[in-house]
C-alpha cells in the first residue's frame, strides 16, 4: 500500500488551487503611463546613437533651402512662409521619414514580435517611438528657425510658438509615418512612402503658398505639416492674429490624434500577423 501526497491527486483542493497561486504571481498588466515612458527612454537612447548624423543632413537641407530660396522669393509673406516651411521639414524629415523607415524595418525582421511578448500596451509603443523621434528634432528645428530669421530679416520675438508647433506638427507626422511604415507590406515599400511624404512637405510646404496652383494648393491642405506651417509664419508678423494661430495648431493636435489612432490600429494588425 503507497501513500500518495493530497496535492498530487485530481480535483484535489490544493491542486485546483496551484494554477491560481501561479496567476497571482505574474502582477498586473503595465499601466499606458510607466510604459510609455519606459519605451519613449528606450527609443530616445537608440535614436540619439544611431539619428544623430541624420539630425545634421536634415537640418544643413533646411538652411540650404532657405539660402537658394533667399534669392527668389521677396521678402514678406513670402520669405515667411520659406522659414516656416523649412523649419517644419526638420519635423518631416525624422518624424515622417525616418520614423516609416524605422517601424517598416521593425515589421520585416520581426521586431514586433519583441514587443508583442511585453507586458505593454500597442499605445504605449506607438507613442513612445513617435514621441521619441518628434523630441528628437527639437534641436535641428530651433536652429533652423533662428538661421532663417535672420537671413531674411524676421523677428525672432514669436519664436517661443515653436513650443507648441513642434510637439503638434510632429505628432501628426510622427503618427503618418508610423503608420506608413507599419501598413507597408515591404519595407522597401515603407521607405519609399516616407521619401514621397517628406518631398511633398518639401514641395508642399517651403514653396510659397499663392504661387501654386489651385489644385496644388488643395493637396497643401491635406497633408498634416502645412498647419504647423500656417499656424508658424503667422507670428512673424507684426500684429499675429492669434485666434488663426490656435486655429491651425488645434487641427495639427487632431490629426496628430486621428493619425497615431491609426497608428496604434496597424500595429496591432501587423503584431497577430
Amino acid at each position: 500500500m503507497s501513500v500518495v501526497p493530497a496535492d498530487v491527486l485530481p480535483g484535489s483542493a490544493l491542486a485546483a488551487e496551484e494554477p491560481a497561486a501561479c496567476a497571482a504571481e505574474l502582477g498586473p498588466r503595465a499601466r499606458l503611463g510607466p510604459s510609455l515612458a519606459a519605451v519613449y527612454r528606450a527609443q530616445l537612447s537608440r535614436a540619439r546613437v544611431a539619428r544623430i548624423p541624420l539630425l545634421f543632413v536634415a537640418t544643413f537641407q533646411s538652411i540650404g533651402i532657405m539660402i537658394l530660396m533667399r534669392g527668389v522669393v521677396d521678402d514678406g509673406a513670402e520669405a515667411q512662409a520659406v522659414v516656416a516651411g523649412s523649419s517644419v521639414l526638420v519635423v518631416a524629415f525624422v518624424a515622417l521619414n525616418l520614423l516609416a523607415q524605422y517601424f517598416g524595418q521593425l515589421r520585416a525582421s520581426g521586431g514586433l514580435d519583441h514587443y508583442a511578448t511585453l507586458p505593454v500596451p500597442p499605445a504605449a509603443v506607438v507613442l513612445g517611438a513617435a514621441g521619441a523621434y518628434a523630441s528628437f528634432t527639437v534641436p535641428g528645428t530651433v536652429v533652423t528657425a533662428v538661421f532663417g530669421c535672420v537671413l531674411f530679416g524676421l523677428p525672432l520675438a514669436h519664436l517661443w510658438i515653436l513650443v507648441a508647433v513642434i510637439p503638434l506638427a510632429g505628432a501628426a507626422l510622427a503618427g503618418l509615418g508610423a503608420a506608413l511604415g507599419l501598413l507597408a507590406p515591404r519595407p522597401e515599400l515603407a521607405t519609399l512612402l516616407g521619401q514621397l511624404g517628406m518631398s511633398a512637405a518639401l514641395l508642399l510646404g517651403v514653396l510659397p503658398a499663392d504661387r501654386m496652383p489651385e489644385v496644388v494648393r488643395f493637396a497643401r491642405d491635406l497633408l498634416p505639416s502645412t498647419y504647423g506651417v500656417e499656424a508658424f509664419a503667422r507670428t512673424f508678423g507684426p500684429d499675429p492674429d492669434w485666434a488663426f494661430v490656435l486655429g491651425d495648431l488645434a487641427v495639427c493636435g487632431v490629426v496628430g490624434v486621428v493619425s497615431l489612432a491609426v497608428a496604434t490600429w496597424a500595429y496591432r494588425r501587423a503584431a497577430v500577423r
